[in-house]
C-alpha cells in the first residue's frame, strides 16, 4: 500500500503521539491478460496500467488458469486462441471453479468476430471484444465489468 502521510522519524514524541496513523491508499483492482501475443499483451497491460490497476500478465491458457486461483483478480481479460489450453475451456474451468466463478472475463479474438463471440459467450464469458479494438472501448468495458460485479 502507498503511505500517504507518515511523521517524520526524527519527529519528537509528542509530535509522534498526535500524528494520526499512517493513511494508505486502497489497492488498485487486479486485471489479469492473458493473451500469447506480447504485443497485444504489453498494449493493453501499459493502458491498464497507465489508468491506475494492477496487471498480471500470461502468455498461455495453463499460466493464465492457475493465476486466476492463486492471486484472483477483479477482472480477466482472455485471448480465445492461446496455447496448452484455449481461452474457451480456461473460461469454462474458471467459471466451474468455486473462487474464480464470479470473476468476470472479456473474451478478445481475432478471429471471426461472430462465431468468436458466440463461443466466448456460450463457455460464461461477460463479455465480447473483437480484436483490433481501441483501448477507450477496452477500457470502457473493463470499467463496465467491474462496476457491474460491485467491485
Amino acid at each position: 500500500m502507498t503511505t500517504l502521510y507518515a511523521p517524520p522519524r526524527e519527529a519528537d514524541a509528542f509530535t509522534r503521539a498526535m500524528s494520526p496513523a499512517p493513511i494508505t491508499a486502497p489497492l488498485s483492482p487486479s486485471i489479469l491478460i492473458a493473451d500469447d501475443d506480447d504485443e497485444v499483451r504489453d498494449v493493453i497491460e501499459y493502458r491498464l496500467q497507465v489508468a491506475g490497476y494492477r496487471t498480471l500478465t500470461a502468455d498461455n491458457g495453463q499460466s493464465a488458469l492457475s493465476l486466476a486461483i492463486e492471486r484472483r483478480p477483479r477482472v480477466i481479460i482472455l485471448d480465445v486462441t492461446m496455447p496448452q489450453i484455449d481461452g474457451l475451456t480456461v473460461c469454462n474451468r474458471l467459471h466451474a471453479t468455486p473462487c474464480t466463478a464470479e470473476i468476470p472475463v472479456l473474451m478478445i479474438s481475432a478471429n471471426c468476430a461472430d462465431r468468436a463471440r458466440e463461443l466466448g459467450l456460450a463457455a460464461g464469458a461477460d463479455d465480447y471484444l473483437p480484436k483490433p479494438f481501441t483501448s477507450h472501448e477496452m477500457m470502457r468495458r473493463v470499467n463496465w465489468l467491474l462496476l457491474s460485479a460491485g467491485r
